[in-house]
């Protein structure tokens, strides 16, 4: 089994030895937010914004806070909602407001943070920086015909639609002409999880089908410890837990298109 999409700790996620992560390990998120950050000089004052009834949200959330304080940076915000109330964010954008930030840090889903950019920008809160995770990633399309307020935004994410290597413009196109938009990281994390299925029967020499299911899973947990996935998200390797080995790309919003800091 593989987990193509953030949701939650790697607790939940991946309860069992026979189940491994192509995206990243949730909560690390937080850090290497907190360390981009705060190593390429972005912002020294940020407010969060995030779901505290989410461990995905949370989870994040208490690692970059943690981190950020390592790396100097100052937290003059913490603003929670819940999956009860994510529609309305006018409490939490005022306290920013008033915070002085000069960033604003959203361990969040597209769907909400298109919310945010909306009523900031209606809250004449233009003078932050915001900056997500892999969640942001589809908040282009969310935004519609607002698209423009996303220009700007910053993001950690395993994918870059308009990286050069050969491999990334191949799947772009092709997945351009089959449907038509641009691919997000979750459409890359699915055609990296197909592949990474393919290398493991190939390293586990699985040829026919007469192998037992229980005799197959075991060949292919062994084999997903032992293979390299040169992805579109990445080069992959995994741990007996079921965690991916990879790097975030940084990326920015520009002209109302990912593209890589």
């Amino acid at each position: 089994m593989f987990q193509i999409t953030p949701s939650g700790s790697a607790v939940d996620c991946v309860a069992n030895d026979n189940a491994f992560r192509i995206c990243f390990n949730d909560p690390n998120q937080g850090i290497a937010s907190a360390q981009y950050i705060a190593q390429n000089d972005v912002a020294k004052k940020v407010a969060v914004i995030y779901d505290s009834s989410d461990v995905y949200s949370s989870g994040i959330f208490d690692k970059f806070v943690a981190e950020a304080e390592e790396q100097g940076l100052e937290i003059v915000a913490k603003e929670a909602f819940t999956s009860d109330a994510k529609t309305d964010f006018s409490v939490q954008l005022q306290k920013v407001k008033e915070s002085g930030a000069e960033l604003v840090f959203l361990p969040i889903y597209y769907q909400e943070a298109a919310l945010i950019l909306a009523q900031a920008d209606k809250a004449g809160i233009d003078n932050v920086k915001w900056f997500g995770c892999d969640g942001l990633d589809g908040i282009i399309n969310q935004l519609g015909d607002d698209a423009a307020l996303a220009e700007g935004v910053m993001l950690l994410t395993p994918f870059a639609a308009d990286a050069e290597d050969d491999l990334t413009q191949n799947f772009v196109k092709a997945y351009k002409e089959k449907y038509g938009v641009i691919p997000n990281q979750f459409a890359a994390d699915a055609y990296d999880a197909a592949y990474a299925i393919k290398a493991a029967v190939e390293q586990a020499e699985v040829k026919d089908g007469t192998i037992s299911t229980s005799d197959l899973c075991e060949k292919l947990k062994a084999a997903m410890l032992k293979i390299t996935v040169d992805g579109v998200t990445g080069s992959m390797t995994w741990t007996a837990d079921g965690e991916p080995t990879k790097d975030p790309k940084a990326m920015v919003i520009k002209d109302g298109a990912y593209s890589a800091l």
